[in-house]
Parts: C-alpha cells; sequence; structure tokens
C-alpha cells in the first residue's frame, strides 16, 4: 500500500542483533523510563498520538533514528510544523515491519485481521490507538501494540516493547511495564 500518506523507508543492519523500541499513545508526556530504554535501542518507532514535539525530542535512540506515524488525535495537537505519515514500512534485518496508528482498522478495537490483510508481505504490523499492550503472534504477520508510553490510560502503567530484530537467529519482543507510579 503506497500512497500519499504512506512511506517506506530502508535501514542499514550491520549487527548480529538490531534493537528497535516501540511506543505509542503518548499524548504529549513520554514516560522517562520509557525514554531510557529508547535510549537503550538502536531504533526507535512510535505509532502515533504523539501530542507534542517534546515527545519526539526525547526519543534518542542510538542510531538517531526515530520512525513516527500520524495518530488519530495528531491533527488536533497543533504541536508542530511536522507532517507525519498515516502509515510507514521499512526494512531490516532483511524483514519488513509496518507502522500505522490502528484507528481506520476498527475505532474501538482495531481488527488484527483487518491489519494484517492490508500488510501480508510484512514481518510484523505495529499499531497504536488502544492504549493496550498486544503481541499477536498467531499468524503472519505479527500484530503487536506497544500500550500508552505517557501518563493517559495505560492500563496497568506506561508500557512499551522492545523488538530484537537478526538474519540468523528467531526475532524476540520483549515487553516493558511500569507498574510504579513516578508522581
Amino acid at each position: 500500500m503506497t500512497d500519499s500518506n504512506s512511506s517506506t523507508l530502508s535501514f542499514s543492519d550491520n549487527k548480529a542483533i538490531t534493537s528497535i523500541a516501540v511506543i505509542s499513545d503518548t499524548h504529549s508526556f513520554l514516560d522517562p523510563r520509557i525514554a531510557e530504554i529508547v535510549a537503550e535501542s538502536d531504533y526507535a518507532i512510535h505509532a502515533g498520538d504523539v501530542c507534542g514535539v517534546e515527545v519526539i525530542e526525547a526519543m534518542k535512540p542510538k542510531s538517531g533514528e526515530v520512525i513516527i506515524v500520524t495518530g488519530n488525535n495528531d491533527p488536533y495537537c497543533h504541536f508542530s510544523d511536522i507532517e507525519l505519515p498515516e502509515v510507514i514500512s521499512f526494512e531490516i534485518a532483511g524483514e519488513t515491519i509496518v507502522v500505522e496508528h490502528g484507528h481506520k482498522h476498527g475505532v474501538s478495537q482495531p481488527s488484527h485481521e483487518s491489519l494484517r490483510k492490508a500488510h501480508p508481505t510484512a514481518k510484523i504490523v505495529v499499531y497504536g490507538h488502544t492504549h493496550k499492550q498486544v503481541i499477536d503472534k498467531d499468524a503472519m504477520p505479527w500484530v503487536v501494540n506497544p500500550g500508552a508510553a505517557g501518563k493517559t490510560r495505560t492500563h496497568g502503567g506506561p508500557s512499551c516493547l522492545v523488538i530484537e530484530c537478526s538474519r540468523t537467529k528467531e526475532w524476540q519482543i520483549n515487553v516493558h511495564r511500569f507498574t510504579e507510579d513516578l508522581f
């Protein structure tokens, strides 16, 4: 699927294992513990509802590369002049990851079947929107949601995922959730 609202990227992956921090639904606040996980990762993904340039500035993965898509709330945040795509796909470790917010595949609960049908050649489809962490490996592509990385509707605490990509090993998805309140 390529149109004016989507982008395709490619990243060099010379490492044995490349790590990608995956966040979503910050709504203008990135939990500092999750910012630390992003800083320890090679790349970072934000699956929409950023709602603040300060969130983008706080995302500092080792490579400096941050992949961001727009969420359903971002057009109303007026946080910058940055125009974010609705969908981004990129290749890493010989596989494709697709990122979109997910709200166009079901308002309250995006359909994994619909996401898989829209991106059949991907290894992983990343979405946000629900603020609920999900890892669905029942079929290909895998469909994952990192949950909310801010303070809004975190469903048990701010969370993120870290995907470990490799050309020679099984890909891993590591879950991070902070149940202790910072405030």
